[in-house]
């Protein structure tokens, strides 16, 4: 339910969507923003680990992530993952 409250959050602000997969690996969406092309996860509940998102980030170094979550807002400067609140996924805008 999360990835389709995030989705249509994204297309009201007109981004297109895209995903990534490997073999092992999914990312929920890549948006073109400001910065390139950046990976988003939408992750539900407490447990915010994303195996998906290192292996995206791995492999084509965006300059940073994006994860949609229910923790706060910040960013995590080792990993350059920016954290998002489920409600204010309205907030990414393509200047974000």
């Amino acid at each position: 339910m999360q990835k389709n409250y995030v989705a249509n959050q994204l297309i009201c602000n007109k981004h297109d969507l895209f995903y990534w997969q490997n073999n092992i690996s999914e990312v929920n969406f890549l948006l073109y923003l400001k910065d390139g092309i950046i990976p988003v996860e939408v992750k539900a509940g407490d447990t915010v680990r994303s195996k998906s998102l290192n292996a995206y980030f791995e492999k084509y170094k965006p300059k940073y992530m994006i994860r949609i979550s229910a923790r706060n807002f910040g960013f995590d400067k080792e990993k350059q993952i920016k954290s998002v609140l489920l409600y204010a996924v309205f907030c990414i805008e393509k200047d974000f």
